[in-house]
């Protein structure tokens, strides 16, 4: 990636709705070259996709909670994951250092909610047992870094 692409993808990522011709005349090239860049972006996997940014709360999930899973020794971590995957309200899932092998954010719409997916939670093969925290607030997510110069 070359600092034109760079440049692109902070656009992008502040503001994926921006046109081609827009972004074309911030970084100073043709919306053709442009749509030809951004192409090879998202077909190398460096831009993942586009999608609203939604305030949970208006759509009915205003519980947001980090679970974190400590994996049973004898456990098929592929398998667990699978299990956890098909959990709607699981929205991101890290591998971690430490003590749990899994750290989850969960969003809900109620307490009782959040309860009947912990119990599932500590039903699923593989997970020996589970930590909740419940966010009181959340004052930001998801904030776009600015991009730096590539490295080697």
């Amino acid at each position: 990636m070359d600092a034109i692409d760079l440049h692109l993808v902070d656009l992008l990522r502040g503001n994926a709705r921006l046109s081609y011709a827009e972004l074309a005349r911030q970084v100073g090239l043709s919306a053709p070259a442009v749509h030809e860049r951004v192409g090879k972006l998202e077909s190398s996997g460096v831009v993942r996709g586009y999608r609203a940014d939604v305030a949970p709360e208006s759509i009915g999930l205003g519980v947001t909670a980090l679970i974190g899973v400590v994996e049973d020794s004898g456990a098929d971590s592929d398998d667990m994951l699978e299990s956890l995957r098909v959990l709607p309200e699981i929205e991101s899932c890290y591998f971690m250092a430490g003590v749990e092998s899994f750290l989850l954010k969960a969003r809900v719409g109620t307490i009782a909610e959040l309860e009947q997916l912990i119990v599932r939670l500590n039903r699923t093969p593989g997970v020996a047992s589970t930590r909740t925290a419940i966010a009181l607030s959340t004052k930001w997510e998801n904030r776009p870094q600015p991009v730096g110069p590539p490295t080697a």
